[in-house]
């Protein structure tokens, strides 16, 4: 029996870098229904407005990640903007309740991929806010390097 060949679904979250100054990242697991994994095969999902927190019990939830509906869903169909459950392993999730904590730092969801299976997995990111004159410098150094390709390009004219 041959593998099915799947799409290239990468959801990203653009925001995540401009808004905020990443510390370090992790691969993490999602739980999923039968319908949620469907619509995000279909590329129909957002992180946009999304961030990441604990529960008293511990375990890493994403808030705020937008599944659309799945067409074909009947009854049985998923909430759009419901709690999702992040799989790590423990230490991970030990070092990363600790930051939070103590240094007040936020876990962000960087981008929804799916992997060679098939699963879908979540890149996530222990980050600090970016303060406005940071953003400032980022929007700055990105017109410098735009400008800069733009003459590389006619000089290669």
């Amino acid at each position: 029996m041959r593998a099915m060949q799947q799409p290239n679904i990468n959801i990203k979250n653009k925001r995540a870098r401009f808004e905020f100054e990443l510390l370090d990242q992790f691969k993490a697991g999602i739980v999923l229904s039968g319908t949620e994994i469907k619509s995000i095969r279909l590329g129909k999902a957002s992180i946009a407005e999304s961030f990441c927190e604990f529960n008293e019990k511990g375990e890493l939830f994403v808030i705020n990640m937008q599944i659309d509906e799945y067409s074909h869903g009947s009854h049985y169909n998923h909430k759009p903007k419901a709690e999702r459950k992040l799989l790590l392993n423990k230490r991970e999730l030990r070092k990363l309740e600790k930051e939070v904590k103590t240094s007040g730092l936020t876990i962000v969801p960087l981008n929804v991929f799916l992997d060679e299976r098939g699963r879908a997995k979540m890149n996530i990111a222990l980050a600090k806010g970016k303060k406005l004159y940071d953003k400032r410098e980022t929007m700055k150094d990105r017109d410098n390097k735009r400008e800069l390709d733009r003459v590389k390009k006619q000089f290669n004219k």
